[in-house]
């Protein structure tokens, strides 16, 4: 079993295979979704990679599935995770299919459409207040039971699928923009690409809410950042990067590009408006980033969830920043 450990040095050199299993471990839980470009923007050769329209509304389905079903056959009883609500639904939708019970800890910001939606796949939730969530992803956790959202290697091979189904049907693309929450999104790209031998460049999307990679990329090492939960963005950004996941970010991640709510919040109007594609604050802020950007083309934004709460997403389409 792959594990995380140290400087991560046993990832370093992820085989392309690792992730050509997983992909077809994947096969009939998570779907290859499709690759659109995006019309209406400033320049033509922006993708939108629509991971929203996975069963569960979010790329998570792919690293939670493939962590569940990987070790499956060691668990003794049922599983835990600490999620804004994402990376549970897949577990729990993976847990469902597998007859293997799924508890969440949320944080107590997370999106109330999460919550009903883990409600409905059977999971049992536990709200926390978010510095006990948080230490939950931040500390060692010795529980074999426990999936970790963001760390587990079987995981980020899971997320590393999307690179596959990119170059699939857009080789020759050089920037892949995803958002930064845990980094299991981002570094699993990065991984993913490094493994096809491509020079792909994986950017990471930060919000002005809170950007620890980016302050973390100029200090040269894993620094605090003040962060703010309460806003219509969940699912990405903290108060501080996971120290694990450092040596894997600073490898793998090209760079970063931080953007305001209303960058984000314009992004995601006109993603509904001119794509007819519903993303949450995570999903909305890659495509801000190139957007606002000028990164070398044909550029991907991983559309990484459609999450958004309907009081948002009114507020959003009146031209709004909630």
């Amino acid at each position: 079993m792959m594990t995380l450990s140290g400087t991560t040095a046993n990832l370093n050199d992820f085989p392309l295979s690792v992730f050509t299993e997983a992909k077809s471990r994947l096969a009939g839980i998570a779907i290859e979704t499709p690759l659109i470009r995006l019309e209406g923007g400033r320049r033509n050769d922006i993708f939108l990679k629509l991971e929203n329209l996975q069963p569960v509304g979010s790329f998570k389905i792919r690293c939670a599935a493939n962590a569940l079903v990987a070790r499956k056959d060691r668990l003794k009883g049922g599983v835990s995770t600490a999620s804004a609500g994402n990376f549970a639904q897949g577990l729990a939708f993976a847990g469902k299919a597998l007859g293997i019970e799924v508890t969440t800890y949320v944080p107590d910001f997370a999106a109330k459409s999460k919550i009903a939606a883990l409600a409905r796949m059977g999971s049992k939730v536990i709200s926390l207040p978010f510095e006990e969530w948080w230490a939950m992803l931040s500390q060692p956790n010795d529980d074999p039971n426990f999936i970790h959202p963001v760390k587990e290697p079987e995981g980020l091979a899971g997320n590393g699928t999307i690179a596959l189904e990119i170059l699939d049907r857009l080789p020759d693309v050089a920037t892949v923009i995803a958002p930064y929450g845990g980094g299991g999104l981002s570094t699993g790209l990065g991984l993913a690409f490094a493994a096809a031998g491509t020079g792909t460049k994986v950017i990471a999307a930060e919000t002005e809410a809170g950007a620890p990679l980016t302050a973390s990329f100029a200090a040269g090492e894993p620094v605090k950042v003040d962060f703010d939960p309460n806003t219509f963005i969940t699912g990405m950004g903290g108060p501080q990067i996971l120290a694990d996941m450092w040596p894997l970010a600073r490898k793998y991640i090209a760079g970063t590009a931080v953007v305001t709510l209303e960058q984000t919040a314009d992004a995601i109007r006109m993603m509904a408006k001119e794509a007819h594609v519903i993303a949450e604050g995570a999903g909305g802020a890659p495509v801000a980033a190139a957007l606002a950007g000028d990164f070398p083309g044909p550029v991907v934004c991983v559309v990484s969830g459609g999450h958004l709460d309907a009081n948002h997403l009114i507020s959003i389409l009146q031209g709004n920043t909630p």
